[in-house]
């Protein structure tokens, strides 16, 4: 089950946080803070970043970034000690009673891709078989995160971009009305604080937000890989505890071994 992962939010609000203190220690007041927001600035960041986001992607890829930015703040960390066991008790069972007798355990079986696996081999499809599939779908998933992906990443790359838009256009605007002093200050602003909004989303939310997505990408195949090798063992009948110390080379270096009822090993410890 995924949970909430706090370390997005904390992330988010420490970094604003360390920047509001810095202006306000720096003027000594709040309405140092008050000065740095400035609408003009936010439409030209967000409007152009929006219109860019538009024109490089389809509507179906638009419709998908809030998911996307929602899995950024989910987390769905597997426990490889308990992956592990369970292929040692699928083996167990089927060296005992058979292949078939699998499909009756695999009720207690949450994950999607093992029932998959495990009903591949019950059906006696051979190794190399499973294995294509199996990792069929690894590919495709990785493709389908990457598309997700590549919209934050764009951006980061588009924030950043059109905070220099602003930027030149509040030059032109404070360019253009030197002979009046009072517009001098509020086209400055414009010019300074759209770079200053674009690089801190850009720095502070979508780059490692993206990174983040990333990182769970690779994790999540790698625990997919793990599972394929499961898989492919319990079908081949592999002894549990060969199978067992198979499964714990993708383990950590603290990982333990603990002895389970019946045949075979479990890992415990992370």
């Amino acid at each position: 089950m995924k949970k909430f992962d706090i370390l997005t939010p904390i992330g988010i609000f420490l970094g604003l946080t360390m920047v509001l203190f810095a202006i306000f220690s720096s003027s000594g007041s709040i309405e140092g803070v008050v000065y740095f927001i400035q609408a003009a600035s936010i439409f030209v960041v967000f409007g152009g970043l929006i219109a860019a986001l538009l024109i490089n992607f389809s509507l179906p890829e638009i419709k998908s970034v809030p998911k996307v930015f929602k899995e950024t703040f989910r987390e769905d960390r597997q426990d490889l000690p308990t992956l592990i066991k369970t292929f040692v008790e699928l083996s167990s069972k089927a060296r005992r009673e058979g292949l078939l007798a699998l499909e009756s355990t695999l009720e207690e079986v949450n994950d999607p891709f093992i029932k998959k696996g495990v009903l591949l081999a019950v059906d006696g499809i051979e190794p190399d078989i499973i294995k294509d599939i199996m990792m069929a779908e690894v590919v495709a998933m990785e493709e389908r995160h990457r598309k997700g992906r590549a919209i934050i990443e764009k951006c980061g790359e588009y924030a950043p971009a059109w905070g220099m838009i602003g930027t030149l256009v509040g030059l032109v605007l404070m360019l253009q009305n030197l002979n009046d002093p009072s517009t001098l200050g509020p086209n400055m602003a414009i010019a300074l604080l759209t770079t200053l909004y674009g690089s801190l989303l850009a720095n502070l939310v979508f780059i490692p937000m993206a990174s983040k997505l990333a990182n769970k990408t690779d994790e999540e195949v790698f625990i997919k890989q793990i599972i394929v090798e499961g898989v492919i063992g319990v079908q081949s009948g592999q002894n549990p505890k060969i199978l067992e110390e198979k499964l714990s080379a993708f383990l950590p270096e603290n990982g333990k071994i603990i002895e389970i009822e019946g045949e075979g090993a479990a890992v415990d410890g992370a």
